[in-house]
């Protein structure tokens, strides 16, 4: 009722409006009141001054005050009810904390490091949980973090730094891509505050940084130097880093953090498995690609249908016969068959490689268990018998997709021609019978 009333009362009527309510401004609903009017800030000034006729407003009211205040840019009223509370005897340090974040996501740095400093004139001593709070406000709006790190300068002397104080820095340097700088935040932090597992967030904004910078060298070698002092992060950040290799197709570092990863103890999950497969595969090591799709079982993570293919597809991309046609009873004994797409591939190289029994292996596999669609791969499967010089088998599996209404492509039924009509009258009556089936198809 009354976030309706200061909607619809003109400003100048709105004291009356309110108390004509009958509603008594407790501190509850001072607070509710305040945190809906953000939006309109004038009305909610009216509002707190109204309530504040006949009882003092709680600390929380007046913190809300200032940061709706703040929040709407109207500085100098949110210094008037700062001023307010340091003769009430209210102001904390979260009132400053506000302050830091109105003026920073206004763009007034200069203004909110100036607030700092006068907070001991206010009556408020600043600890390092003003201090983080300032580096915080500040870099969360972009390409700021040299701001923060100079005002971190200046104050680290007075007040000592946490580990949350390096943290901030390193996401703000990780966040901007700054190496060097990381470095740097990174040394004096280990010196300043020694290691700990539970300075975990700071290290995984230092390795990001170094992966996303292409120093993924320097980031193992602080792995190592971690693993040692039992601080290694956690899956997490090998998640991460792994999303970032993948971006920069950067395989052989990939198997090093995944080594260092597995071996720490930290168990990966399937879709983790898929990404550095589809990884290894893009890169064509296979012979990794296949480590892992061994490896997964151990960890719990059982290889689904996106793992086999992109594995069948490596070795079938790279004309790896014997290995391909091991894999592919492999996969179907796992039940997870070849995509049609896949076996199209694998009978043009089982072909190619001069093993067309293995080729048509994967064709009655797939009429046997209806791996469709079969058009693509019924023509490959003839162009590749053809090839061979093959009629008697081109024919007779010729006749069965013509019977069974599949697709052969003009182009396919020009080359069969070709081949049929080099070898002699019955070899052509052979060919002409085809064709009208086709036609007539």
């Amino acid at each position: 009722m009354l976030c309706e009333t200061l909607a619809r009362v003109p400003p100048q009527e709105v004291e009356t409006a309110l108390s004509s309510t009958g509603i008594e401004p407790v501190s509850e609903i001072v607070e509710e009141v305040l945190k809906l009017s953000y939006g309109s800030p004038a009305a909610a000034v009216m509002f707190f001054r109204w309530a504040g006729l006949n009882r003092k407003h709680s600390a929380y009211a007046w913190n809300l005050m200032v940061d709706l205040l703040g929040k709407n840019k109207l500085f100098e009223q949110m210094w008037d009810a700062i001023r307010s509370m340091k003769q009430e005897g209210v102001l904390q340090v979260a009132t400053f904390v506000s302050v830091f974040g109105s003026y920073c996501s206004a763009g007034r740095f200069n203004e909110a490091i100036m607030t700092f400093d006068v907070m001991e004139k206010y009556g408020v001593t600043p600890n390092v949980v003003a201090v983080n709070s300032l580096l915080s406000a500040i870099c969360r709006e972009d390409n700021q973090t040299l701001v923060a790190h100079e005002f971190f300068e200046r104050i680290k002397t007075k007040i000592a730094p946490d580990v949350d104080s390096f943290a901030i820095l390193l996401e703000g340097w990780e966040k901007e891509g700054n190496v060097a700088k990381a470095k740097n935040t990174f040394g004096e932090m280990v010196i300043r505050v020694g290691w700990s597992p539970q300075n975990m967030s700071a290290y995984d904004a230092f390795l990001t940084t170094l992966v996303c910078g292409s120093q993924v060298d320097e980031a193992i070698k602080f792995l190592q130097v971690m693993k040692g002092k039992n601080c290694l992060p956690g899956l997490k950040f090998f998640s991460n880093a792994l999303d970032i290799l993948i971006k920069q197709n950067d395989s052989a570092h990939a198997v090093l953090l995944w080594d260092i990863m597995v071996g720490s103890g930290l168990v990966p999950n399937l879709i983790m498995y898929n990404a550095i497969i589809g990884l290894l595969c893009n890169n064509n090591d296979t012979d990794n690609a296949l480590r892992y799709l061994d490896e997964m079982v151990l960890y719990g993570a059982f290889p689904d249908s996106l793992a086999y293919n992109m594995i069948f597809h490596c070795l079938v991309n790279n004309k790896k016969v014997r290995e391909a046609g091991k894999f592919f009873f492999e996969m179907i004994k796992n039940e997870w068959p070849p995509t049609h797409s896949n076996c199209a591939a694998a009978i043009t190289m089982f072909f190619d490689g001069y093993d067309p029994e293995m080729a048509i292996e994967i064709w009655d596999y797939m009429v046997k268990n209806r791996v469709l669609p079969l058009e693509e791969s019924a023509n490959v499967l003839l162009i590749g018998l053809s090839n061979m010089g093959r009629l008697k088998e081109l024919r007779r599996f010729a006749e069965y997709m013509l019977d069974r209404r599949i697709n052969i492509d003009e182009s396919t039924m020009t080359k069969l021609k070709h081949v049929f009509y080099k070898e002699g009258r019955n070899a052509r009556d052979s060919y002409d019978s085809l064709s009208r089936k086709w036609r007539s198809s």
